[in-house]
């Protein structure tokens, strides 16, 4: 699905984004869709659930984070600094409800704009976001550590396909994400009880990156919240599409 590419300025960072309301010619239903990338990709990912979700009547607009695609790589990658974009998109595109879907950094964004603002939320899905430490005394883990040959076969096949999200993506990021993730969060799971949106968490089950235990805590502290497991990896909605697509659709409505 072809859309127009938009430049926008937000806080001083340009940030591109597609917007099937902008291409013109649906009608849409009133909660636009807002899909949200993971590290070391760009928007394209979506592409194919983008264009299922359009032809159900759903406005969908696709962002590339800061630092990923068309956006500016500023000087600055704090995790909460990804939220605070897709929030200033969605205020400046004068939004006043919207679904979120997010995968891994962007599930990380997409939470965060819901405990900022849980008006405007009306359904979370998170993808396999890793789950940051609450204190000092949390080691860092992963489910597992190396990935699995069918997973290192499709980042090399997505280096393949997508030669520009590749290309354009700041290295830079990487070590400040991996320190990020090394520190305790507090603030993070203290904003979880503001969520109200009913939240959809997919996790990749063994080949995943979602700790099972913190998983666990933040099932307690969202009040309406539900958590799928697939057989797959980090990278769900692209290893296993259709499963994905079969929980979110339902999931999300009209």
């Amino acid at each position: 699905m072809e859309l127009p590419v938009t430049q926008i300025s937000l806080a001083g960072v340009s940030l591109a984004y597609r917007d099937s309301g902008a291409a013109g010619g649906h009608l849409y239903s009133d909660t636009p869709v807002l899909l949200v990338h993971g590290m070391g990709g760009d928007g394209h990912t979506w592409d194919r659930f983008a264009a299922q979700l359009v032809r159900r009547g759903r406005r969908v607009i696709i962002p590339d984070l800061r630092g990923h695609g068309r956006s500016a790589h500023p000087a600055s990658y704090r995790f909460s600094e990804f939220g605070a974009d897709i929030l200033a998109l969605c205020e400046r595109l004068d939004l006043t409800t919207v679904d979120l879907v997010g995968h891994s950094l962007g599930g990380y964004a997409s939470s965060w704009t819901a405990m900022q603002r849980p008006d405007l939320v009306r359904r979370l899905v998170i993808e396999e976001q890793p789950l940051p430490l609450r204190s000092g005394d949390e080691q860092v883990t992963f489910t597992r550590r190396l990935p699995s040959l069918p997973e290192l076969w499709h980042a090399t096949s997505s280096v393949l396909r997508h030669p520009r999200a590749v290309l354009a993506f700041d290295r830079s990021m990487t070590g400040v994400a991996l320190e990020q993730f090394r520190k305790p969060n507090p603030e993070w799971w203290e904003g979880l009880a503001e969520i109200t949106a009913p939240t959809l968490f997919l996790r990749g089950g063994p080949g995943g990156m979602v700790d099972p235990g913190r998983l666990a805590r933040m099932r307690a502290e969202i009040s309406d919240f539900r958590v799928r497991e697939f057989s797959s990896g980090h990278s769900i909605h692209r290893d296993r599409y259709r499963e994905f697509e079969a929980e979110v659709l339902p999931f999300l409505g009209h």
